[in-house]
């Protein structure tokens, strides 16, 4: 039997409830609907107090490195974060200082984020494609833009919206599917070894 995949989501968003963090579920939702995989959604604003004067990741306390672990095995990201000034938040960038450098090479990463107008939409390939690009992980070929109007309740309602996440997931499903066979070839290494 398959072992699911391991989706985490990371939401940049500051406050809860968080436009953000209902991006980043509906997108994880999306792909859940497709492939067998286990959810998880890291809040940075939940963590924030406890990021707050780390320098160092052995600063951190249990809580932050469990989340930063999970990151790390996930097997499938998702991102999404709000807009401040033209680029992802402060918090959110902090987060991914304290990323092995070498923990995301090749992971697919749906990227996502939130805004007040459609000024920011490139942000995505300004901001976040470029983030993860040093990280060496395999961003998926659509990015998904939200502003305020997208949302009624902190849920989507703009149906151009919900095709373009539709799109964007099938999209990244035959990335996410050579992750899954990758997977399930070193397990039977690891098994034969």
């Amino acid at each position: 039997m398959t072992r699911p995949l391991r989706l985490v989501a990371v939401s940049g968003g500051l406050q809860r409830p968080s436009k953000a963090a209902a991006l980043a579920e509906h997108l994880m939702d999306l792909i859940a609907d497709e492939v067998l995989c286990e959810q998880r959604l890291v809040e940075l604003g939940q963590l924030a107090p406890q990021l707050a004067g780390a320098v160092w990741r052995s600063q951190l306390p249990d809580t932050v490195e469990r989340e930063l672990a999970a990151v790390e095995q996930a097997d499938i990201l998702v991102v999404a974060t709000p807009v401040y000034r033209g680029a992802y938040t402060g918090l959110f960038k902090h987060f991914f200082d304290f990323i092995d450098q070498d923990a995301l090479i090749d992971k697919p990463v749906l990227l996502a984020a939130t805004g007040g107008s459609e000024r920011h939409a490139l942000m995505i390939d300004h901001q976040l494609r470029p983030l993860f690009s040093f990280f060496q992980a395999r961003t998926l070929p659509l990015g998904v833009y939200a502003t305020d109007k997208d949302f009624l309740d902190y849920r989507l309602q703009d149906e151009a919206l919900i095709q373009r996440a539709t799109l964007a997931v099938q999209r990244a499903l035959p990335l996410i599917e050579l992750t899954r066979h990758a997977r399930a070839a070193a397990a039977k290494e690891a098994v034969a070894a």
